[in-house]
């Protein structure tokens, strides 16, 4: 495992924030944080204040994988609007400095939450916590990305047949061990896709309850994280990642609702969380949901094979999480299958 993804040369991030970064002043402490298996993320505690900085894995990448630039600019382009988002500072792409290319935020103080059985919570405040959840997707949804700057954050054309088409490709690089579910879901995607129905919106990509922040002492959320994903394309790909997980087990690895009674619990059953999104963005109902929700399953498949391919390989933030993401794929590609079929 590479030092690189776990350690930090502190000396070097001082000298280039001395220089870049106004108000600052070392020293630095740094701590990783152990979520996330994709780019790897520390705590830096400094005289002036607390930072986050987030770098590329060191080593042979994917294309396109890791992209620290695009998580900076579209940081930088929702700040002032009803997207929260963490306050970005600077972004470094001169890799002599620490071996990779990494940017710096501040710190959001908030209260994380693993799974959205939302232990800890009351009835009240789950249901207002997870209200506030879809308000901040719809909000998402209805940015201006011309009005922010984001016009040409991904390309034109039909947003699912350019996501399958990637998402192919990225598993079949990173492929371990033939997958016959994965084959026929993959072949699936191509033969259900739905009509383009013209919307292009910023998608966030990985729209989970663990990727956001909320209010310490309520159920705002106070920003969203982990933008690497991030593209403009089709807003239902959000909301149906949100649902697909959902369907998954309990768990620190799954996260899911899967047999869970969320009415005694105070959670939106799938329909009520659609229905309300819908009424945020004026619209009327969703058509082809089950495609939507099964293009999740598929993407997930992909990325979690990327993270154990990357645990074999050597340079994965997070190894030990990286070799039971790869357990969990045949899984995803099943239950993508059957959101399908349903």
């Amino acid at each position: 495992m590479p030092k690189e993804t776990q350690t930090l040369d502190l000396a070097a991030v001082e000298r280039y924030l001395t220089a870049h970064l106004p108000g600052f002043s070392g020293p630095i402490t740094a701590e990783k944080f152990q979520v996330g298996q994709s780019n790897p993320t520390f705590l830096l505690t400094t005289a002036a204040g607390k930072y986050v900085l987030r770098r590329k894995p060191p080593g042979v990448l994917l294309k396109s994988a890791h992209a620290v630039d695009r998580e900076f600019r579209v940081q930088r382009a929702l700040a002032g609007t009803d997207v929260p988002v963490a306050p970005v500072h600077l972004l470094c792409q001169d890799p002599s400095v620490i071996g990779s290319d990494f940017y710096v935020m501040d710190h959001v103080a908030g209260r994380n939450f693993n799974e959205p059985t939302l232990d800890g919570l009351t009835v009240s405040e789950r249901r207002a916590l997870m209200d506030d959840w879809n308000r901040v997707l719809a909000a998402l949804h209805n940015v201006d990305i011309d009005a922010v700057g984001l016009g040409d954050f991904g390309p034109p054309g039909n947003y699912f047949e350019r996501q399958i088409a990637r998402w192919t490709k990225q598993y079949a690089a990173s492929e371990t061990s033939h997958l016959p579910d994965m084959d026929a879901l993959t072949a699936a995607m191509a033969r259900h896709l739905p009509p383009d129905d013209g919307q292009r919106t910023l998608v966030h990509g990985d729209y989970r309850i663990d990727n956001m922040m909320f209010a310490q002492a309520g159920t705002d959320c106070v920003a969203v994280l982990d933008w690497e994903l991030s593209t403009t394309g089709h807003p239902y790909a959000d909301l149906a990642a949100v649902l697909m997980q959902w369907q998954m087990p309990t768990g620190p690895d799954t996260r899911g609702l899967e047999g869970v009674d969320r009415a005694a619990l105070g959670l939106p059953t799938d329909a009520d969380f659609v229905a309300a999104y819908c009424a945020r963005r004026g619209i009327d109902g969703i058509a082809h949901l089950g495609f939507y929700v099964a293009f999740c399953f598929f993407r997930m498949a992909a990325i979690l094979q990327g993270v154990y391919r990357r645990s074999l390989d050597g340079n994965a933030s997070n190894p030990e999480a990286g070799r039971r993401a790869g357990q969990m794929v045949p899984m995803f590609a099943a239950k993508g299958m059957a959101a399908l079929d349903g």
